[in-house]
């Protein structure tokens, strides 16, 4: 029998969004352990605000939402007002109510950039990192350091002489007025000599010979062996010896100061970086660079059975990387500035744990 269609609409419902969401739902352990987190850092958000005034937006609402944003790809905040405007699940997961009004689009920028301009994101990397080492996830023996390129939220016309010069073009002609047309050919733009007037944190750089060069920052994570989490993140400025630099730095930030061993690249093939490794009681197990040069890692580590199962785990980091860029927002940042780029890449890297830590939960049962 054909049932009736009745375009009539119930004025009241009974059913709560925790109601309709499954309990099996793969959202539902993370929530879990972002509400934990939230929890801890509620004296951190005390101090943010004042004790007078109009209430904000609910810190730990804007973080939700901010989870939700890398999690399901959301590219802009006004998409996220729009789906936690009929998404039942968005609402759940932010804690709100069927009839709670949406948020503006600009009042939740504004309440964002609080955040943006606080430690959250690093206290926030760090209970989540907690609770996984209080689940024994976490090794402190083995690690593996990459870096990548993050494209930074300027275009290549920004890159404009630092000084202006007598030999230096007039403003540009053709096209219309907000994209003129440039000519580059034949000239040379270098770091030393020119500036990108969007973003000045900014640096012009290539990946590898054949690619071209872009406006861009570098993204650097430490990983730990055992499950593939990321246990420290840093964001830097895009030079040949950012990716040494960061790991000496993160690897200071160890606990303890027993051995361990730093699995790596090529790119990490110098000399210099393997003797400061040592100097700190680590071994490095970086893949060998010996195209018409001498690697700086020889036999004595080479031999070592631990060092190809170094090699064969550190593959493990470029997953990270591929999460953060084509679910997380870190192909191409939204953001101006290494204080907010480096915020962003800390908080999808707290998130891709999160994501990490749900899947390894599941396996385990």
């Amino acid at each position: 029998m054909r049932g009736d269609l009745t375009n009539e609409t119930a004025m009241w419902s009974y059913i709560s969004p925790e109601q309709r969401v499954p309990a099996d739902h793969p959202l539902r352990p993370i929530k879990k352990m972002v509400d934990a987190a939230l929890r801890e850092l509620s004296p951190l958000f005390d101090a943010m605000y004042s004790e007078r005034g109009r209430p904000s937006i609910p810190p730990e609402r804007l973080l939700c939402a901010q989870v939700l944003q890398a999690l399901y790809s959301v590219r802009s905040e006004r998409m996220l007002m729009e789906q936690l405007d009929y998404n039942m699940l968005f609402r759940w997961f932010c804690d709100m109510n069927l009839d709670d009004a949406v948020w503006d689009v600009t009042v939740y920028t504004k309440n964002r950039d609080r955040l943006l301009r606080s430690d959250v994101a690093q206290a926030f990397f760090e209970r989540v990192l907690s609770r996984a080492q209080a689940s024994g996830l976490l090794s402190d023996e083995h690690f593996t350091v990459d870096g990548t390129l993050i494209e930074a939220w300027a275009g290549q016309k920004s890159f404009v002489p630092k000084r202006k010069t007598k030999d230096d073009d007039g403003p540009p002609s053709g096209g219309c007025s907000r994209n003129p047309t440039v000519d580059f050919h034949g000239k040379q733009r270098t770091n030393e000599t020119h500036w990108s007037i969007t973003d000045k944190a900014a640096r012009m750089f290539r990946k590898g010979s054949g690619k071209e060069a872009k406006l861009a920052y570098m993204g650097h994570v430490l990983m730990e062996n055992r499950h593939g989490l990321i246990v420290n993140t840093r964001l830097t400025q895009a030079t040949g010896y950012a990716e040494r630099e960061a790991a000496i730095a993160m690897v200071d930030e160890i606990a303890g100061r027993h051995r361990a061993t730093l699995g790596a690249d090529k790119g990490y093939d110098a000399a210099e970086f393997v003797a400061e490794l040592r100097d700190r009681n680590i071994t490095a197990h970086v893949a060998q660079n010996d195209t018409n040069r001498r690697s700086a890692i020889d036999a004595r580590t080479t031999h070592h059975s631990g060092y190809e199962t170094s090699q064969r785990i550190r593959k493990r980091i470029e997953e990270a990387f591929g999460w953060m860029k084509t679910i997380g927002p870190m192909r191409k940042t939204k953001f101006r500035g290494s204080d907010r780029v480096g915020w962003q890449f800390t908080f999808t890297a707290a998130v891709y744990n999160l994501v990490r830590m749900r899947n390894l939960a599941a396996e385990v049962t």
